[in-house]
């Protein structure tokens, strides 16, 4: 195990997919998050998140706004690393390769998982670094007091986005292994995080009663939720309080289980050619 886990961890560490990935959601919840909203205030405009005012954009705020992204389009990146990961080995055709060096496939498989979800709390913390230096930013530009969430509130909100964030990246690597491929599973992937699940709850469940109450049970709705539950802004995209913060985590932790299971049950039955 903690040779699979090793070698996976430089193989990641090495791709520059990986980098890449990492680049664009910190830029993508640097800018969303804090260029677009002061530049907003700062020049008097009217807009999208035009409502996120100043305060709102100070260090007491960092939690909310660093889970703010993860629930649609941050998830959206670690769904794709998640991919990346697993899928790779059938799109160079390694898995043969890298089974007769001795390890299961299920040992594989794990040392996967446990470099996602390392690799998510990487992602979850650089945001939270990202954040609380753009937020002292705009303090002091408006020259505001500093004032930082609790220790706890730190804490949970890192624990939650990195629920949350690893979640997704199991999403994706389930969706590999079921596919056996790349392109598939990241095109599938993106199309259900960023328009089925978007419309069904912007569209379908205002009109319907039952996919209303069928949202409760979905992991993008419940990870909207978790984020809402811990301060995150209600005008991000997938953020909307659908169930209470505690059912919320309790749901998303239930989809990793059951993602990351899944997966390894496929990958023992199948082939991997």
């Amino acid at each position: 195990m903690s040779r699979s886990f090793s070698a996976e961890l430089v193989k990641l560490v090495r791709r520059p997919a990986t980098w890449l990935l990492l680049g664009i959601t910190l830029a993508l919840s640097l800018i969303f998050t804090y260029v677009f909203p002061y530049a907003g205030v700062a020049g008097g405009t009217d807009g999208p998140n035009t409502d996120r005012t100043l305060p709102a954009m100070l260090p007491d705020h960092l939690v909310g706004n660093s889970l703010g992204g993860l629930p649609v389009f941050l998830g959206a990146i670690l769904l794709i690393l998640g991919v990346l990961t697993v899928g790779g080995e059938y799109a160079w055709g390694t898995w043969k390769t890298v089974l007769t060096q001795g390890p299961t496939r299920l040992q594989v498989y794990a040392g996967k998982l446990l470099v996602l979800a390392v690799a998510a709390l990487a992602v979850v913390l650089a945001v939270f670094a990202v954040g609380a230096v753009a937020s002292v930013l705009v303090a002091s530009a408006e020259a505001q007091p500093v004032r930082w969430p609790s220790a706890g509130d730190l804490l949970t909100g890192v624990g939650a986005g990195w629920l949350i964030a690893t979640m997704w990246a199991m999403l994706g690597a389930v969706l590999a292994v079921a596919l056996r491929a790349v392109a598939l599973p990241v095109g599938l992937g993106l199309v259900w995080m960023l328009a089925v699940q978007n419309l069904l709850a912007a569209i379908a469940a205002p009109l319907v009663d039952w996919v209303a109450t069928a949202q409760e049970g979905l992991p993008g709705p419940n990870a909207g939720s978790l984020a809402a539950a811990l301060g995150a802004p209600g005008d991000t995209p997938g953020v909307a309080a659908v169930v209470g913060g505690g059912r919320a985590a309790l749901v998303v932790a239930v989809y990793l289980v059951v993602f990351a299971s899944a997966g390894a049950a496929l990958l023992r039955r199948r082939d991997i050619g």
